[in-house]
């Protein structure tokens, strides 16, 4: 039987298992702070996404959640939820759930409201929306132009 001393250890955790728990919790984290999350982590404030995709954004229930990428997505119902679960990237929103018209804009991140969205190619994208201000108007009459620099507006923010 090997001859473990408490610095035998000490050395191993320190020196092999801490520096990889970090890695793991960095990327973790820093992935999740880069999507429009709630204080609880919930992306599309607590909307299901696969609903948009339905053409009836919908609110989803806590008590019908997954995780994904560092973040909590809520569903109305558990198809929804399983049909998630089958392949999130189809369903996650571009650019973080940050407002599209915003990324492509100005590459700043701006929240949204859930219920502007317009679905692009199979993509969900999301804006925001005021009584006086509606960006996705803005997103519509140029499109493959904001598109563009949002692409590469969110390579910048997602890069580490």
């Amino acid at each position: 039987m090997p001859n473990l001393t408490f610095m035998t250890v000490y050395n191993f955790t320190t020196k092999r298992v801490y520096p990889l728990l970090f890695c793991f919790l960095f990327c973790l984290f820093s992935t999740a702070a880069q999507y429009n999350l709630n204080n609880d982590s919930v992306a599309v404030s607590g909307y299901d996404v696969v609903s948009y995709f339905n053409d009836t954004p919908t609110a989803g229930k806590q008590t019908c959640s997954t995780h994904y990428e560092g973040a909590t997505y809520w569903f109305s119902n558990t198809a929804n939820k399983a049909t998630f679960e089958e392949n999130p990237e189809k369903y996650t929103p571009q650019y973080g759930g940050w407002c599209a018209y915003a990324m492509g804009y100005s590459g700043k991140k701006v929240s949204i409201n859930p219920e502007s969205y317009t679905i692009e190619k199979g993509k969900l994208y999301l804006f925001y929306r005021t009584t006086f201000v509606n960006t996705k108007k803005r997103w519509q009459t140029n499109t493959q132009k904001l598109k563009t620099k949002a692409d590469s507006n969110w390579l910048q923010h997602t890069k580490h």
